[in-house]
């Protein structure tokens, strides 16, 4: 049995394609861009003679013949690829007989060939119909974006005057970095008539969060209603409607959102613009996507923030990730500041965040793998998602659930490795009704202000005197109402 061919012996090709028909000669010619040590094999004289009118190396023969084979050259990679499926079996078996060291790329007939050619000794299977599929999802979603984006260069570039632009509240690395997209994108195509401002509401408190802006050097407002009526148009990012996790008033006239999360009531069809994909990992993948088609350069703070976004709101890419984030951050990594990546990264643990962490280790419940914890009254609410990214890595835990008391609200965080749970549907369902609430099926949150509670004075009493309803309605969405709930 022949397995391999010194590099230098002239009777070796790296390709050699078995069947020369329209599939066979469409990856010749995507071959010969890379090299010509291509060999093809086909039945028909006609075909060869038409190959080797075009300077290519082909042989009329029978590619399940093993006798065929030996008097040809020695090849690395063959392509098996007639229309029948006999023909490609037999020719896999003669192949692999002949030469065991050969990868087999093989064509199926239909999605039962396909199986047969893979046990046979194929190394990979191609099923022209899902190729054709895969190839149209992907140009198509290709000239989408590319559409998408001009349309909002379009629409940026006419207006005049200031476009306020919203995150989320208490934003986080993902709207924060997008927020700084959108204001890039908005003065590369009207650099002259419209100017961009950035507000957030709530607090920045996470440490990483802090150290971002700081060193970004971003420029963010906190909102204030007076300001925002005087802009002429306003934008959110990394939220999906006004009022929705926002201060807006949810009659308010937005112009543009942009986001990724797939909670909420919808954006009013009377926006000008509105880009929300829930199936992907960051809104910060989404700027990034905008910055590629327009061909807009992106500095290093920037593609610092966006990298740093899209890591953030995946986890480091194990979360709700996808192809398109990976790409988009393969995109964003040359262009990055990695010292100034790991100075972001890498923050002082403040006192605060960790006496919360000791809370919610301490008063933890769980049951039937949910974990449920009350850390009480806390100044830096972003100390509680800290906290459940922390519990959710207990033994035995599929899901954590933190809850505590800010001056304003009474907010949750929530992680989840249940793939049978949407943890950002079941917070909406929950508390959607008296408060912001939703997210991804693995993290999300819920934020219920307290002016539905003027009356009760004593926080730690009105925690205790809320929260046990609206657990008791969580539990019963989970399904654990009938199941010892009372040791949660």
């Amino acid at each position: 049995m022949v397995d391999a061919v010194p590099k230098d012996t002239p009777e070796r090709v790296k390709y050699a394609v078995l069947g020369g028909g329209s599939t066979g000669y469409n990856v010749v010619q995507e071959l010969v861009g890379e090299t010509r040590s291509i060999l093809v094999v086909d039945r028909e004289e006609s075909r060869v003679s038409e190959l080797r009118d075009q300077n290519f190396n082909a042989v009329a023969g029978d590619i399940t013949s093993e006798s065929l084979l030996a008097t040809l050259p020695v090849f690395e990679i063959a392509f098996v690829l007639t229309s029948d499926h006999a023909t490609n079996l037999a020719a896999i078996k003669a192949i692999r007989k002949r030469l065991s060291g050969v990868h087999i790329a093989a064509r199926a007939a239909d999605p039962i060939s396909a199986g047969v050619l893979g046990s046979s000794g194929a190394d990979y299977v191609l099923y022209p119909p899902n190729v054709v599929a895969r190839a149209a999802i992907h140009q198509i979603n290709k000239l989408h974006a590319n559409r998408i984006s001009r349309r909002l260069h379009t629409l940026l570039s006419g207006w005049e005057g200031t476009l306020a632009i919203i995150t989320h509240k208490n934003p986080d690395p993902d709207a924060i970095s997008s927020a700084m997209a959108l204001a890039t994108i908005a003065a590369s195509a009207n650099p002259k008539k419209l100017t961009c401002r950035i507000f957030y509401d709530g607090v920045i408190g996470h440490q990483e969060n802090r150290t971002m802006v700081n060193l970004l050097e971003i420029r963010m407002e906190k909102m204030d209603p007076a300001i925002i009526q005087d802009c002429t148009y306003l934008a959110l990012v990394d939220s999906p409607g006004p009022g929705q996790n926002n201060t807006l008033s949810p009659r308010t006239r937005v112009h543009i959102i942009i986001d990724h999360h797939g909670n909420g009531s919808g954006p009013d069809p009377g926006t000008a613009f509105v880009d929300i994909r829930p199936g992907l990992g960051a809104t910060a993948s989404i700027l990034t996507q905008y910055m590629q088609e327009l061909d807009i350069p992106v500095d290093r703070p920037l593609a610092t923030g966006l990298l740093y976004g899209i890591r953030s709101d995946t986890r480091d890419f194990r979360r709700n990730v996808t192809p398109q984030d990976l790409n988009n951050a393969a995109f964003l990594l040359p262009l990055t500041d990695s010292e100034l990546l790991e100075q972001i990264t890498s923050p002082s643990l403040s006192q605060e965040t960790l006496d919360v962490f000791g809370i919610a280790i301490r008063s933890r419940r769980i049951h039937s793998g949910y974990l449920i914890s009350n850390v009480g009254y806390v100044r830096n609410r972003d100390s509680l998602p800290q906290a459940a990214d922390l519990l959710i890595t207990l033994e035995g835990v599929n899901t954590a659930l933190v809850y505590g008391i800010t001056d304003d609200a009474i907010v949750l965080s929530a992680r989840n490795r249940d793939v049978r749970l949407h943890i950002g549907n079941v917070l909406y369902e929950a508390f959607g009704d008296i408060g912001d609430a939703g997210g991804h099926p693995n993290m999300a949150a819920a934020t219920i202000p307290l002016s539905y509670f003027r009356r009760v004075k004593n926080k730690d009493e009105l925690l205790s005197l809320i929260m046990e309803p609206l657990l008791n309605k969580f539990t019963s969405i989970v399904g654990l109402e009938n199941e010892g709930k009372d040791e949660l």
